[in-house]
């Protein structure tokens, strides 16, 4: 077969090029995998945020629901090992030591993203209850040495626990470790309504996220928002109880993953204000009432509201191998998990 060779000197295919980039087309030498009009391989990305989102060989996608900040907001809490099990996790470490790689790899995955969204405002958040001075200190330390906004708050129960019915939806006494976390979510919703401008990210201390989590999340926010034309919520793990049953869902594409509609999740998901500001009676009686299952509000949100999860996950909750809300199939979990540690 004849060698194909493009000819970048010709000056005829240089100015198409050049009408091409005007008119916002893309060209594909799909002899030798190029695009010469952005000058990129065929295997790299060529969406542009808040612009356009494209996925070969399905075209382009108009960006009208850009996004304009990530406020992400970590729920830590050091002294709990396990919130409702006494099983312990994989690789059998303190607390800490999950809470310290979380928050490592949601920093490298911010600063991955930050290159991409470069007019994207990014800011930490992280909300404290009862870890001991050093654990806040090394937190503090990793956060100083990251170049991302960020902000250390105390959690004061006083403030919440008031407001919690003593007895849970199974007719049981709420212990004071739900106490602690539906607070914790409580001043997180209340920290999202005051203080952020578009989408907030809300975390559990025991998520561990792949390196291009962020910048996959918000280029699908902004492809399927944009479809939609409605706001949503995504969700960044791919649970094993999603593959427990056999359920028709949807299917849609982001930048580099495939995302199923979800009616499930914990609480751990990226959303929007407006969807807080929506939904926020139904958001905030999870932190007044212990409902079972605990997420239900969410649940029942999701009924009317688009949930997506990504396959494969973007991140892996690192808790007891048996548990069908723990770590994501086909994932490469010791992998992760030793690339976060510092």
């Amino acid at each position: 077969m004849r060698e194909i060779k493009s000819n970048k000197n010709n000056p005829l295919k240089k100015i198409f090029i050049k009408l091409c980039r005007i008119f916002g087309f893309e060209i594909i030498d799909q002899s030798n995998f190029y695009i010469p009009t952005s000058n990129k391989s065929l295997d790299q990305s060529i969406s542009i945020p808040g612009k356009r989102s494209i996925n070969l060989p399905l075209g382009k996608v108009n960006i009208t629901r850009p996004v304009k900040s990530l406020d992400v907001i970590l729920r830590t809490c050091m002294s709990v090992n396990m919130l409702t099990q006494s099983k312990k996790r994989i690789f059998e470490k303190s607390k800490d030591e999950y809470t310290k790689r979380t928050l490592i790899s949601i920093i490298k995955s911010i600063n991955h993203a930050k290159n991409i969204f470069q007019n994207v405002r990014f800011k930490i958040f992280v909300i404290d209850h009862n870890s001991e001075k050093n654990q806040i200190k090394n937190m503090r330390n990793i956060l100083d040495g990251s170049d991302i906004n960020f902000e250390i708050l105390n959690l004061k129960l006083e403030e919440f626990s008031n407001q919690i019915k003593k007895i849970n939806e199974e007719n049981k006494e709420v212990t004071s470790n739900q106490k602690s976390n539906m607070s914790n979510i409580h001043k997180s919703l209340l920290l999202s309504k005051e203080k952020s401008e578009d989408l907030v990210y809300l975390i559990e201390d025991d998520y561990i996220h792949q390196k291009d989590s962020i910048s996959e999340m918000l280029h699908t926010y902004e492809r399927i928002a944009s479809l939609t034309k409605k706001e949503l919520i995504i969700c960044p793990t791919d649970y094993p109880y999603l593959y427990t049953q056999s359920e028709n869902t949807k299917i849609f594409l982001g930048e580099r993953r495939h995302w199923r509609q979800v009616d499930q999740t914990l609480c751990t998901f990226l959303t929007s204000k407006k969807i807080i500001e929506k939904y926020w009676n139904q958001l905030t009686s999870m932190c007044k009432f212990e409902h079972y299952p605990f997420e239900k509000p969410l649940h029942n949100i999701y009924k009317v509201e688009t949930c997506i999860s990504p396959i494969p996950s973007l991140a892996v909750h690192f808790t007891n191998i048996n548990s069908i809300y723990g770590l994501s199939p086909n994932v490469n979990w010791k992998k992760l998990w030793e690339e976060n540690e510092n």
